[in-house]
């Protein structure tokens, strides 16, 4: 075959794989929303008198660190939940503000045993975060553990809701989305909004497809069935996005199955950040854990989507001198075309109202995977709450305390 042969079908197959695998995503996404509604549909909880006795206990499970200015807005969500007997573990790691004080104001209001909170005066890492989760979860005693974030605000039928997905034995864990959260104008804001959405539509197209590879650890349940079939937290190895390691050992070491949840009484919201500067540095981190997974199916898919991106759209710049490439780009602005629409039917609820706005994220969404893309192939490190956050590759005032009761 001649050479101009071989650049016709690289041109051409680019443009059929990378359109015919967002395809599959689409077909993913519809598959796991229609699961979730079926879920939602044949129900979980007992009927009659004895429900509450009944009912599983859930322990929800907190990481915090110095979040003395997000704390009241989580607790007094946490506070109203529909869900009698849940059992709230936070884990202060190492605050130095506040946040202690609001979290033993927050247990007073609790009968004694409902709310744990454990102390840790050190943390040796790599992965700060993903240390504290294990002490959390080795004081948990409910058959279902739920992870949200200290900087999260959830709705009140959050547990019952989340819980409701969990009917089927056979799933051992489900991912729900969690939305950005700002009334601010400015692209930057807006653009954090959309990005969070975005990034659900794809794991969720992924789990309905049953290639799970990651999920928001801010909203996520877990069977502790499906813990223990792996060998339990400390078998999960260390990892920037402790969640996606999470996610990929349940599902190759065990035979349990992996859903995606849907519907607004199970969306999360949480803040943003408020220059370019620390969003890039927590995107960053989020691609990095995909691009240097431990796990390596989870690695190579995440590679692939974004290698193919980053093509797509470093050829819009050298289109004036080699046209014939025209393809790539076509391919992955159509396939972002496909992404926004799925994302504003399926989650537009949650997003700002601007939907022109929306137009944008076309051509901005894929060239900002781009760059970072290339940021994290050039091995820059992130950081997590201040401190460098050690991948495997790298080896105040004090605030009024409210009655969360009124």
């Amino acid at each position: 075959m001649t050479l101009q042969l071989w650049y016709g079908l690289f041109r051409v197959g680019f443009a059929v794989v990378f359109i015919g695998l967002h395809i599959a995503l689409m077909i993913g996404l519809l598959a796991a929303w229609q699961r979730d509604r079926r879920a939602c549909a044949q129900g979980f909880f007992p009927k009659g008198p004895t429900i509450q006795a009944a009912l599983p206990k859930v322990s929800v499970i907190i990481p915090v660190h110095n979040e003395q200015l997000c704390l009241p807005d989580l607790l007094q969500s946490l506070a109203v939940q529909a869900y009698p007997g849940a059992e709230f573990i936070f884990i202060d790691d190492r605050s130095s503000d506040a946040s202690p004080e609001i979290l033993w104001g927050f247990a007073g209001t609790f009968p004694a045993g409902t709310v744990q909170i454990i102390t840790l005066q050190e943390n040796p890492g790599p992965n700060y975060k993903q240390y504290a989760l294990g002490k959390g979860i080795a004081a948990a005693s409910g058959e279902f553990l739920l992870f949200t974030d200290a900087d999260c605000h959830v709705p009140p039928t959050w547990i019952r809701s989340m819980l409701a997905r969990m009917g089927d034995t056979q799933v051992g864990l489900t991912i729900g989305p969690v939305f950005k959260c700002s009334q601010e104008p400015g692209f930057l804001y807006q653009y954090q909004c959309f990005d969070h959405a975005v990034r659900y539509m794809y794991l969720a197209g992924s789990t309905g497809i049953g290639a799970a590879g990651g999920g928001f650890g801010n909203n996520l349940i877990l069977r502790e069935e499906a813990l223990r079939s792996i060998g339990g937290y400390a078998m999960v190895p260390v990892s920037p996005t402790e969640d996606a390691a999470l996610i990929a050992r349940i599902r190759d070491c065990s035979a349990y199955q992996i859903r995606s949840a849907f519907g607004q009484e199970v969306f999360v919201m949480t803040g943003v950040e408020h220059s370019w500067e620390d969003f890039t540095n927590q995107a960053l981190r989020w691609n990095n854990g995909g691009l240097f997974s431990p796990d390596p199916a989870t690695r190579f898919n995440f590679r692939v989507l974004m290698i193919t991106i980053s093509m797509g759209m470093l050829a819009l710049f050298v289109l004036p001198v080699i046209p014939s490439l025209w393809p790539l780009s076509a391919a992955v602005l159509f396939a972002m075309l496909m992404n926004t629409l799925a994302t504003l039917r399926l989650f537009g609820s949650a997003l700002p109202p601007k939907r022109t706005m929306y137009l944008i994220q076309v051509v901005f969404t894929p060239l900002y995977f781009t760059v970072l893309t290339i940021l994290g192939f050039c091995r820059l490190k992130v950081t997590w709450k201040g401190s460098v956050l050690r991948t495997p590759w790298q080896q105040g005032k004090k605030q009024h305390i409210p009655n969360y009761r009124e």
